[in-house]
């Protein structure tokens, strides 16, 4: 028989409860009791939507992130925190945004840590610190009470862990040590969690070791076998796991080292398949990840069971199946979606159904296709729907990304000619001052903007509602001294979803939220068929802040790369083709603002560079369609209009000359958390343009000092002329409250004076 297990689940709950009792108990509304009882009864519900698994995961459960929980779990907590109070939770909190409670003052000064991508999705992780000093000392605490919780509550569990090296690949030195010189006292710590699990009676241990999809050294690769090779004599049964790609040159080493299975990522390395099972040996478990875990179509079941059947006749109890990754990164349950168009909801699968569909594989396999025939029917009937539906294709769309010349991505001039111009134009002083877009996003606008949908406000009672929400940002900025202002972004919802609502072949979700890091959560836009804009998107609401101000005001866009990387996205063409699509579409809403008056346009491209294939060999092609794409939307106006882009929590330093090839005018990128780090590039290679390092952690409710600010825009001069550098918060404002904003954003231009001052 098959075996069906899952490796994670979403733990944000259907109706996001994680988020609400998070930012609750950061605000003192609710105790850590109170806090730890909804996170018990979710864990519950979420055993209970898998119960048809044969093992569930147990362990994937997280108040903010799981790589932070490995930090606290192997002791790997940085000095800054550990002597702030004995309660582990609130450190915990501390280490992910700076602070735990709302009236924290005591410890408003300690620094969060840093947060990038996990690998190549939009979900955040929290960066483990290491220096040759550190220290490992393992707590399990939270660990075995989840397993014994649900042991109690019958389940057949499989507790889920990072694997040890890559926890240090995931982490970041402090000094000039060696990571992997750290390997074997962490190893010592693993031996003793393996010997706490032991007791506990479970059977086996799920051991992630993701990075055996990415392109390692000889180093890299030594430290899995001698992890392996010494951790190998526990009596649990290890399943190593890998996803989000293919192992290539890996794949005899994770098919050889000394683990009891192996799980790999069937979606994405399918021909792969039986070369595992030529090389791994036959008293191991494969574990085949058959349901795409980051995406949301249904699955073809008839094509995966005529591709699985020889595979099992081969493998017989030997072949487990499950999801290719962890549901992390999909929503929880379709059914929660009552006003989805009836046969385009047909074609979606949620993590709940995802594991539906596991099962089905499953019977059919174990009993025969007859004891699940009429799911298999109704599987085909939708499959059948989207593949030959006319709302998917519109040949016209596809014609004109056929008409793309390369003379629509190149700008008239040169950026030295073009800045010339601009800064006559904008006659802007040293080191001018800004924001990423987006101001806070108040209870107030947020029922406005549901009060509009639901049609409990008319359109014009809503554009009044807007215009005066503009008009306080304005306002504000007016009184902060910006230079540059924007205008708050009260109508929009979302970056992405904002703009796909006005686009063809975009699809929206009521529920379908994602966890991107702590309590925020998105919900991703579904591209379902061919991208147009219809008519203009921005230009109305722009041009009203500018009728406020002398000051000049920045459009506001999200670029084709992201609105592409944040959306989930048909898988029945290349994702260059649907990303062309959206250049034009956007490129058209450029020309309007420029058109309208508006001299500077800032085009985000935040998701970037977690669109890159996991391995370097990959990357030319994806980055070559990518540049492309922004060229494309950004580079069909006059000298004369100065162009900007944002990358947020991007580690671009591998891909700065492809950032130069965009050719902006202006780039504003996250570098408060790392301490400038990212400018570190900037030794070496001359970034012809203009850049706005962040240094307003948005991220954290701490607010940065003068003297703060002062020194990190030193660090960025030492590497960038003075002439520029421009000053910016690290990200959108629309999370933090108008009490922290206001007091940052006065940091910072008071900053800007005294730069000024110097220079």
């Amino acid at each position: 028989m098959i075996t069906t297990h899952n490796l994670g689940f979403p733990r944000i709950g259907k109706k996001r409860e994680l988020k609400f009792a998070l930012e609750k108990y950061w605000k003192n509304g609710i105790t850590q009791n109170e806090l730890q009882d909804i996170a018990a009864s979710l864990r519950q519900e979420h055993w209970q939507n898998q119960k048809q698994l044969d093992l569930l995961p147990v362990g994937d459960f997280s108040f903010y992130d799981q790589v932070l929980d490995t930090s606290f779990m192997l002791g790997n907590i940085p000095a800054r925190v550990q002597n702030i109070s004995d309660d582990t939770l609130d450190n915990y909190f501390r280490v992910a945004r700076g602070r735990s409670s709302q009236n924290e003052t005591d410890c408003s000064c300690i620094h969060a840590s840093e947060m990038t991508k996990w690998f190549d999705t939009n979900y955040h992780y929290i960066v483990p610190e290491f220096d040759k000093n550190t220290r490992f000392n393992l707590d399990v605490s939270r660990l075995l009470e989840q397993i014994v919780e649900a042991k109690q509550q019958g389940y057949n569990i499989k507790p889920v862990i990072i694997g040890p090296v890559t926890y240090l690949w995931l982490g970041k030195t402090k000094d000039e040590s060696n990571k992997l010189d750290l390997l074997n006292k962490l190893l010592a710590v693993y031996a003793k969690l393996f010997k706490e699990l032991e007791t506990t009676g479970i059977e086996w241990l799920q051991i992630d070791e993701p990075i055996l999809v990415t392109e390692l050294s000889d180093e890299w690769q030594h430290a899995l076998r001698n992890a392996y090779h010494t951790l190998h004599s526990t009596s649990l049964k290890l399943l190593l796991t890998s996803y989000f790609g293919e192992l290539q040159e890996n794949l005899q080493l994770a098919c050889n080292l000394p683990v009891d299975g192996l799980h790999i990522d069937a979606i994405n390395a399918r021909n792969e398949v039986s070369r595992v099972i030529d090389w791994l040996p036959s008293h191991k478990i494969l574990s085949l990840g058959v349901i795409n875990g980051r995406n949301i179509w249904k699955t073809d079941l008839s094509e995966t069971l005529n591709w699985l059947a020889p595979l099992h006749e081969r493998l017989q109890t030997r072949l487990w199946l499950a999801p290719s990754c962890s549901l992390l990164h999909v929503p929880v349950d379709l059914e929660n979606e009552q006003k989805l168009d009836g046969e385009i909801k047909s074609w979606f699968s949620f993590a709940i159904q995802k594991l539906d569909e596991l099962a089905i594989l499953a019977s059919a396999l174990n009993k025969g296709e007859d004891s699940v025939k009429k799911q298999l029917s109704e599987n085909k009937t939708a499959i059948d729907s989207r593949k030959n539906s006319s709302r998917v294709h519109n040949q016209g769309i596809k014609n004109s990304v056929l008409e793309i010349t390369n003379e629509m991505g190149n700008r008239q001039s040169t950026y030295k000619e073009r800045a010339n111009i601009q800064h006559k134009k904008l006659d802007l002083p040293f080191f001018p001052t800004t924001t990423i877009g987006s101001f806070p996003q108040t209870g107030e606008i947020r029922q406005v903007r549901k009060d509009f949908k639901t049609a409990t406000l008319t359109e014009e009672q809503y554009r009044i509602a807007m215009q005066n929400e503009i008009k306080h940002c304005v306002t504000e900025q007016e009184a902060l001294e910006l230079d540059v202002f924007v205008h708050g972004e009260p109508e929009r919802n979302d970056m992405v979803e904002y703009f796909g609502e006005q686009l063809t072949g975009y699809v929206f979700t009521q529920f379908g939220w994602v966890q991107s890091y702590g309590s925020r959560c998105v919900k991703p836009p579904i591209i379902y068929g061919d991208i147009a804009r219809p008519k203009p998107m921005t230009v109305e609401w722009i041009n009203y802040a500018q009728t406020l101000t002398d000051k000049p005001m920045k459009g506001m866009l999200t670029g084709p790369v992201t609105m592409l990387n944040w959306s989930f996205v048909r898988d029945d063409q290349e994702r260059s083709e649907t990303c062309l699509q959206l250049a034009l579409a956007i490129r058209d809403e450029v020309l309007d603002l420029e058109k309208s008056g508006i001299s500077i346009i800032q085009i985000d491209e935040a998701a970037l560079r977690e669109g890159l294939p996991l391995r370097k060999s990959q990357w030319q092609p994806y980055l070559d369609w990518a540049i492309k794409s922004f060229r494309i939307t950004a580079n069909g106006v006059k000298d004369e209009t100065q162009i900007h882009t944002h990358m947020c929590y991007s580690e671009f330093n591998d891909i700065i000359a492809s950032i130069a090839d965009m050719d902006a005018d202006v780039i504003t990128i996250e570098t408060s958390r790392s301490d400038m780090e990212l400018l570190d590039v900037f030794d070496e290679f001359h970034y012809p343009n203009e850049i706005g390092p962040g240094v307003y952690d948005i991220h954290s409710p701490n607010i940065p000092s003068i003297d703060s600010i002062v020194e990190l825009m030193t660090k960025a001069s030492l590497r960038i002329p003075a002439e520029r550098l421009w000053i910016n918060p690290d990200c959108g404002l629309k999370t933090r409250s108008w009490d922290e904003v206001k007091p940052a954003l006065s940091n910072m231009v008071a900053a800007s004076k005294i730069l000024r001052k110097e220079k």
